[in-house]
């Protein structure tokens, strides 16, 4: 990575970090390489973008999933309470990430049913439901639906989005998460990951089982 002589235009002050995804989109060659490069892991930006669709309309996300067999971003996320979630805080237990956009959509809320039934019968294992919906309205759907096995978390004012790829840069469902599951083992590494390609479809469950029962 060479050094910037010049602050990138794409950034409102200079980062001590290469070009965000915006700038790689836009074709930007200016990156920024100080002293101590390079930064910890979950403060780079992902510079290969994914593609997913929308009711067939293509939509990016600002990077892509963490590949499997390296170290899970760490970050923290809002729970319901407006506590902070710490992932870090999971270690020693596997943990799955079941992310969507919005809680208000039928998709994603059949998603939180579905893994709320599957997390009564996994051992050693945490299930956070994960979107940028407001922890108020993620509290408000569990206790009506009777949510009691998993834990919804919210990313309004996290880096959730960009340390895992998965914020949404184009469509109406810009800045919220693309529809992902990341299955986090006991030793912090990814352990399987899926990307749906079409937001509007729901997971494959039967993989993310047969993940989980291996």
């Amino acid at each position: 990575v060479k050094a910037a002589s010049t602050a990138c235009p794409h950034y409102a002050t200079p980062l001590a970090r290469p070009c965000c995804a915006a700038c790689h989109a836009a074709g930007c060659a200016i990156s920024w390489a100080p002293q101590g490069w390079p930064p910890p892991t979950t403060e780079r930006h992902n510079l290969t973008m994914a593609t997913v669709t929308l009711a067939g309309t293509p939509v990016t996300t600002v990077g892509e999933l963490p590949q499997v067999g390296s170290p899970a971003p760490t970050c923290e996320l809002v729970a319901n309470d407006l506590s902070p979630i710490k992932l870090g805080d999971y270690a020693g237990k596997r943990v799955v990430l079941n992310i969507f956009p919005s809680i208000d959509t039928g998709v994603c809320a059949a998603s939180v049913h579905h893994f709320n039934k599957l997390a009564a019968g996994l051992d050693n294992t945490v299930v956070l439901c994960v979107s940028n919906d407001l922890p108020f309205a993620q509290g408000r759907f569990c206790g009506a639906e009777g949510i009691e096995n998993v834990a919804t978390a919210s990313g309004f004012r996290s880096k959730f989005g960009q340390h895992y790829g998965l914020t949404m840069t184009q469509g109406p469902l810009s800045g919220l998460l693309a529809r992902a599951v990341v299955v986090i083992e006991p030793d912090g590494t990814v352990g399987y990951v899926q990307l749906v390609p079409e937001i509007k479809q729901e997971l494959d469950y039967d993989a993310v089982v047969e993940y989980l029962g291996n």
